[in-house]
């Protein structure tokens, strides 16, 4: 979503700032030419350099210099915006710009701006709680600007409470969710991630190679759009996104009890988890011993939690995925109509750049009246959004 935009990162005077300077390596990263604006206290912790040799562009300080030689600086700024950044924002700042204040280039540049702005306030925890400045936060959100609450943890002054600067990732996943338009706005949306594991004794257990990416990835995009997002996920080593109400599980039959639990509020299902298919009939008290050349392994049927929910689908948007490493139209196609899907994700794991475990992704959407969508190789994260712009589709038709 930051892909192309125009990014003006604030950036005013707190121990934070140092936090600002990853901030603007991930923006840039992301894709968003980034501009940055500091204040004069933001300049006693990083120098200007530090943040021109990032983003590439020039950084802006005085309120009376021209921009590109012929522009004025704050008005330029202003309407190249996209989105206006400001992280970190002190108490100080929040105050000018509740206020309506403008006697430096980044308060002006914001008044100025007609672009989204979305504000990440960070300061000792007396002042976060003074009650001057609660109201200061309340009247910038009743304005229709983004607040970004501040963390709790030990702050640089030593003392402990809420008004730590969030981290970067939080701010970026932030700023991404600012830009996104809220086309699943009043959707409950269910997804899964991830492997289950199947225990065979107390330190042993069956499983597979997913690392969950792929579920992470939808669940963040569906928050940026707008749904409300429950993530039910087997053992995975990833950040819960922002916003997403995260049930952890670890079988076949644990992620089945959660999944029939949130089931019954669910607008949207998305099954991207790899359920184990098969578990131990018995799982042993103490650890097997290697006594024997050989060791059998009795295994029976997980429930197949898929087609469970296809039987009592109704007016919901059920969305599978199939895993394959051959026959995998054909695979795909059996198991959309089997478990009565609307839609089924299909990919080769086989691929390079495809299946478990990576940052990229090949799918194939197959949908019930027969027709294929081929996407290119592309990150999860545009697999989720391509998955999502379908999913809007599928989920307005059906509502009354």
């Amino acid at each position: 979503m930051l892909q192309g935009k125009t990014v003006i990162l604030g950036v005013s005077g707190g121990i934070a700032v140092y936090k600002a300077v990853e901030l603007l390596r991930l923006l840039t990263k992301a894709g968003a030419t980034v501009h940055v604006i500091m204040t004069k206290n933001a300049q006693e912790f990083v120098t200007p350099l530090t943040f021109q040799t990032l983003s590439g562009n020039p950084v802006h300080t005085d309120l009376f210099s021209l921009f590109q030689e012929r522009e004025i600086g704050h008005i330029s700024l202003a309407e190249r915006a996209d989105l206006f950044i400001l992280a970190p924002a002190t108490a100080n700042l929040v105050g000018k710009i509740a206020h309506g204040l403008a006697d430096d280039l980044l308060t002006t540049s914001v008044m100025a701006t007609k672009a989204a702005v979305l504000v990440a306030p960070a300061m000792n925890t007396n002042m976060y709680e003074n009650p001057f400045y609660q109201q200061n936060e309340k009247m910038l959100v009743q304005q229709g600007y983004h607040l970004l609450e501040p963390v709790a943890g030990e702050l640089a002054c030593g003392w402990e409470g809420k008004g730590k600067l969030p981290a970067p990732e939080t701010i970026l996943a932030a700023a991404e969710a600012v830009l996104t338009p809220k086309d699943l706005f009043g959707c409950n949306l269910l997804v899964t991630a991830g492997p289950t594991r199947e225990e065979i004794d107390p330190v042993r257990y069956l499983t597979n190679y997913s690392s969950g990416k792929m579920g992470f990835a939808i669940a963040a995009a569906a928050g940026q759009r707008g749904a409300t997002v429950t993530l039910v996920s087997g053992p995975a080593n990833l950040s819960v996104p922002v916003g997403v109400k995260c049930v952890p599980v670890f079988s076949a039959e644990q992620m089945r009890t959660a999944v029939l639990e949130h089931y019954p509020e669910a607008d949207v299902v998305i099954k991207a988890a790899a359920v184990a298919d098969y578990r131990p009939v018995h799982r042993l008290e103490n650890k097997i011993k290697k006594n024997s050349d050989e060791l059998t392994l009795k295994l029976e049927k997980n429930p197949d939690i898929l087609a469970e929910l296809g039987a009592q689908k109704g007016g919901r948007v059920l969305i599978g995925f199939a895993a394959e490493t051959e026959r995998l139209l054909v695979h795909a196609a059996e198991k959309l109509q089997k478990k009565n899907l609307d839609m089924i994700v299909a990919n080769d794991v086989t691929s390079e750049g495809a299946g478990f475990d990576v940052d990229t992704n090949i799918v194939r959407f197959l949908f019930r009246d027969g027709r294929v969508k081929e996407l290119d190789l592309m990150s999860k994260e545009q697999v989720a959004h391509q998955l999502l712009n379908q999913v809007v589709v599928l989920w307005r038709a059906k509502q009354p």
